[in-house]
This record gives C-alpha cells, sequence and structure tokens, in this order.
C-alpha cells in the first residue's frame, strides 16, 4: 500500500540523454529505464550522429514505450568532449515541449541501475525541499572485471546520471557546455541555497570506463581546463597533481591535469563562475583539505 501510495503521488521526471555511438552499451540504459517502478513522462534521447547502429535500438524501443523519443542531431568529427553531450543535452531541451514536470535528468547511454533507482531518488528529494542536485554512485569495473565504486566528494552528483529540481536547474541557468560544467552546476547551486550530494546506496554500473573514449591524456587536459574555469584553489590544485602522479597510467594523468590548466591560464580562459562563486569554490576545497587532514590527525 505504501508503495502504491509513492508512485501515485510521485515527482514528475523528464529525462534527457545525449547519445553517440554507444552500440555496446545503450541497450542496458533502454533496459533499466523502461523497468522503473516510477517512469518518466518524457524520455529524449538525442542521437549526437552516430555511427553504429544505436539510432536504430533506441528506435526500436521507442516504438514499443511512447513515453521515449529519439531526436537526430547530426554531427561532424569524432566523438566530442564530455561536454559535447551537453550540447547534445541542450539541444533536447529545446525539444521537450509543454510537458509539466518536477525534475530533469541528465542520463548516459552506458548505465544501468537496479529496476527502483529513480523512485529511491526522488523519494529522497521528497524528503528535502532545499535538495536541488542528486544522484547515486557510480561503479566501474577493474581490468581484473571486479566493479568498485568510484569515489566523489560528498556534495558532487555523477555527471552521468544528474537529477535536479526544475526550480534549481531554471535558477542556475542549466548547463553550461564548457568544460567543468558539472562542476559549475553545483558551484551556483550551493550559492544560491541548494544542497547538492549522492547517495552511496543507490548504485550505477558504469558499463564504460571514463575518459575511455578520448584517452587519459585528452581527460587529464580537460580536468586541468576545468579546475582553472571553476576558479579552485591553487594549493588543492597543486595536490591534486601530485597525487596523479601515483595514478594509472603513472604520470600521464598528471601532465594532462597541468597542461591543461596551464594552457588555459595563459590563453586567459574566461571563468565559468562569478568573483563570488569562485571564492565559495575555493573555500569549500580547502574544507576538504582541513577535512582529510584532521581525519589523518585523529587515526595517528
Amino acid at each position: 500500500m505504501q508503495t502504491e501510495l509513492l508512485k501515485s503521488s510521485s515527482p514528475r521526471y523528464i529525462i534527457i540523454s545525449p547519445a553517440k555511438d554507444e552500440e555496446r552499451y545503450v541497450e542496458h540504459t533502454l533496459r533499466s529505464v523502461t523497468r522503473q517502478t516510477v517512469k518518466p513522462l518524457l524520455w529524449i534521447i538525442v542521437d549526437d550522429g552516430s555511427r553504429d547502429r544505436t539510432p536504430e535500438l533506441v528506435d526500436s524501443y521507442a516504438h514499443a514505450y511512447p513515453f521515449i523519443r529519439l531526436l537526430r542531431h547530426p554531427r561532424s568529427g569524432g566523438r566530442q568532449l564530455s561536454f559535447g553531450e551537453v550540447r547534445a543535452f541542450n539541444w533536447g531541451c529545446d525539444f521537450i515541449g509543454p510537458v509539466d514536470y518536477d525534475f530533469i535528468v541528465k542520463l548516459d547511454c552506458d548505465l544501468s541501475f537496479d529496476d527502483d533507482y529513480f523512485e529511491q531518488v526522488l523519494e529522497r528529494f521528497q524528503q528535502d525541499e532545499r535538495l536541488g542536485i542528486a544522484s547515486g554512485v557510480y561503479l566501474e569495473q577493474s581490468k581484473a572485471d571486479a566493479w568498485h565504486e568510484v569515489v566523489m566528494p560528498a556534495y558532487h552528483a555523477a555527471g552521468a546520471s544528474k537529477i535536479m529540481r526544475r526550480a534549481c536547474f531554471e535558477q542556475i541557468g542549466g548547463f553550461v557546455p564548457a568544460p567543468g560544467w558539472d562542476t559549475v552546476d553545483e558551484i551556483k547551486a550551493m550559492t544560491r541555497g541548494w544542497k547538492t550530494t549522492h547517495f552511496r546506496e543507490l548504485r550505477m554500473m558504469h558499463h564504460k570506463r571514463e575518459g575511455s573514449s578520448i584517452g587519459s591524456v585528452n581527460t587529464g587536459v580537460m580536468h586541468g581546463e576545468a579546475f582553472y574555469r571553476t576558479g579552485g584553489s591553487k594549493l588543492f590544485f597543486a595536490l591534486k597533481a601530485l597525487h596523479r602522479i601515483a595514478v594509472r597510467p603513472y604520470l600521464v594523468n598528471a601532465l594532462g591535469l597541468i597542461w591543461g590548466y596551464l594552457r588555459a591560464m595563459v590563453k586567459r580562459k574566461q571563468l565559468l563562475v562569478t568573483e563570488h562563486e569562485a571564492d565559495f569554490y575555493k573555500a569549500l576545497l580547502l574544507g576538504r583539505l582541513k577535512s582529510g587532514a584532521m581525519c589523518l590527525l585523529r587515526k595517528r
């Protein structure tokens, strides 16, 4: 009875999914969404110029499930960096139409999750009216085929599955199509009084490792530019780069990160946040350093 009551009073949500050459993974996501205990009002899947069978697979599900809508957005060239998917997402937003919804979801097409994933996340939104952005956590497979959780800061929601309260999404102006978009949204939300977080008990399987499509060097460069353009603490960045030296492939991640940061600085790329938002982000990062130092001291 309680579950039926929750379903009848559940917030209304829509999903927009950018997809490009996801033939190997897209059915994981299609099966997961169509099996949800609380289904979306609308699921727009934007095919961003795939050269494989991605649109055909999506189209087969769209014929069976009326809430799925396939849009084709032809693009030239190879795979875009991660913010290219935001351009596709933003394009998909133009086709929402007169649907009245409470939450908007950016969902990548290489994930799978439990049948009650959205029901569980939306229930947490119902319990806290100041919660603006949230997700579960995502797991990736190691070379030994073991699944491990990708650790994120407490305030971070996974970019692969961003669930946003509509009021928050509209207040921050949506997603900015630039490196660091999935940090900028949280900075802007928090500085406007919204909470952002992830829930470790809600898990998603990420079937394609982060950065696998563009390589370690490009991923590092992109992260370095993103850090600069979000106005992060220089001390935190230095420690982050040192930490990356010990992450495989050794040195490559760190060098890419540093190059991306320095290149953005030399080019004087415009920040994606205001001065007030940059100061807030610096304080947030320095708070993480202090918290980590206290934890180390307590363990001694």
